[in-house]
């Protein structure tokens, strides 16, 4: 099968990569390298599946790609995640996430794609959930513009799919963290509290602690996309969730223990804005698509950790190092000037990228 993975040098897109190379598959990564890593295509790169071009989701080039690689898929996770850049720079973040899904489904039209699989967001769409976990008939209320942005994203499929019979299926991420999670821009907050309790630095929890997300390792996540490739009721959405709720305190001690640092995080004020909880309703993909989450959150945290370099010792005690993410979400790369509003943004005090 001949596939096109859009941010495939992300954290999530280039382990759907290894993924798709190991069962054989021809596999064209499209990325612009804003954030993701050359690095992490190296063992697809092996195989000699696996071609990368560098390019933006929102380059008229886009479609010349596609035309000439004629792909049975398209995985589309390419896009600007960073909740606090969709709403500061809400322009920008409608570039990326809402043009550049809709230059990818009018490429996939173009080049008679059969299906195109698209990275939505559990936590984003859904906002406030009245109750947990979330099931896809949940009133969507987007609490973001970059929330807005992904809805926008799975309607323009799906009205690719009524007037042209383009394929799609949306899954909804809850918060993806596993291996090549960055935990300096990608708001992992698995990956920043082990990264920050390894290094000896401080972590922070935000107002009590007691906010929930729903955590799915990356290699569940993958499995999800590659099922999605081939089953799912066409423009349908599918929860990626494994419907538990974990405190971001008990994350924090999960993690403290599987690092071998102290459990002391500090206490900081709760921030205008954060869901209180979030949690997704995965039955729907067990059913259609034959998802189960197969790695738990202990497991999913020991591999993450191991996967870490230990270049400083952790402390004997600790104050602590960061938040949990305003919304639950997951992949990918953003657009070069997307990047730059980013970087600007964050020199101004507003914190680490979140999303996924």
């Amino acid at each position: 099968m001949d596939t096109i993975v859009t941010g495939g040098a992300g954290f999530i897109g280039s382990t759907l990569v290894d993924r798709l190379t190991r069962d054989g598959h021809r596999v064209h990564v499209i990325d612009n390298f804003s954030r993701g890593r050359r690095d992490n295509l190296a063992a697809a790169e092996g195989t000699g599946r696996c071609t990368v071009h560098e390019l933006d989701v929102t380059s008229t080039d886009l479609t010349t790609v596609v035309t000439d690689v004629r792909p049975d898929v398209i995985f589309h996770l390419a896009a600007q995640i960073d909740v606090r850049v969709s709403v500061h720079a809400p322009l920008a973040d409608a570039m990326v996430n809402v043009l550049g899904t809709v230059n990818v489904a009018e490429a996939a039209r173009k080049a008679g794609v059969h299906k195109v699989v698209f990275a939505s967001s559990g936590g984003a769409i859904y906002g406030a959930a009245d109750a947990l976990p979330a099931a896809e008939g949940t009133p969507l209320r987007p609490l973001s513009q970059y929330g807005a942005a992904k809805l926008a994203g799975e309607i323009y499929l799906n009205t690719y799919h009524e007037l042209h019979g383009l394929d799609c299926t949306h899954l909804a991420l809850a918060n993806a963290y596993g291996p090549r999670q960055d935990h300096r821009g990608e708001a992992g907050v698995v990956a920043v509290f082990a990264n920050a309790l390894l290094m000896g630095g401080p972590t922070y929890l935000f107002g009590d602690g007691g906010n929930t997300r729903d955590y799915v390792y990356v290699d569940d996540i993958v499995e999800a996309f590659v099922l999605a490739a081939f089953r799912g009721r066409p423009a349908c959405r599918y929860n990626i969730g494994t419907g538990v709720q974990t405190t971001d305190r008990a994350l924090h001690s999960a993690i403290a223990v599987a690092v071998g640092a102290a459990d002391q995080p500090e206490h900081r004020p709760a921030r205008f804005g954060d869901v209180r909880a979030s949690a997704l309703d995965g039955s729907a993909a067990r059913s259609d698509l034959g998802w189960t989450p197969r790695v738990d959150l202990a497991e999913g945290i020991r591999r993450t950790v191991a996967r870490l370099p230990r270049t400083v010792a952790p402390p004997q005690r600790r104050t602590s190092g960061v938040s949990s993410p305003s919304v639950a979400d997951g992949p990918s790369t953003t657009t070069g000037s997307a990047r730059r509003l980013e970087t600007d943004l964050l020199k101004h005090g507003d914190g680490a990228a979140e999303a996924l």
